[in-house]
């Protein structure tokens, strides 16, 4: 199993619709990918899955992210970064059967004009840390916003060119 995860728990986000856009692509091609949002994170979290403690809402997820072998992480610029949902996210998974030694693509969103370029580069640190072996072709989507049509499918040829280029390099991957 193969997991893309939309790295916010907002609801509405680009980010979910980026993911859903990607796993429709992937489908295109013949490859099998299973979307996880962060909105379904149990939502005491840190309360109730950090430290070793496991709650019943996260197991059914950890089970899901012990399994996948391939991960493509969406993640949208907060403050600079990426969402701290996130990082609490991989902070709950257990180690290291969650990422160690996994695969992991990289696509950056943002409203601003440079498409979460420093927080995929933060977070290419936590996941080198964890051992996950990350896709050298990282997508930045400045702009999100004028990006993507009322049916979420991107309308700038540029940017289809390169998450068709990173999506072929995934499934080689």
């Amino acid at each position: 199993m193969n997991l893309i995860i939309s790295g916010t728990n907002r609801l509405g986000s680009n980010s979910l619709k980026v993911a859903r856009y990607y796993q429709e692509q992937l489908q295109l091609r013949g490859e099998e990918w299973e979307i996880f949002s962060l909105i379904d994170l149990p939502h005491d979290i840190i309360f109730s899955d950090l430290y070793g403690k496991r709650s019943e809402g996260f197991a059914h997820i950890q089970e899901k992210i012990s399994a996948a072998r391939k991960f493509i992480f969406v993640i949208p610029e907060y403050n600079g970064s990426y969402p701290g949902v996130l990082k609490v996210f991989m902070d709950a998974c257990a180690f290291p059967a969650s990422f160690y030694q996994k695969k992991a693509i990289l696509v950056g969103v943002a409203t601003g004009k440079y498409g979460n370029i420093r927080g995929v580069d933060h977070f290419t640190g936590v996941c080198n840390y964890m051992r996950m072996h990350v896709l050298p072709l990282k997508i930045h989507i400045p702009h999100i916003q004028n990006e993507l049509n009322n049916n979420n499918e991107f309308i700038d040829s540029i940017t289809v060119k390169f998450i068709e280029e990173q999506i072929e390099e995934i499934i080689r991957f």
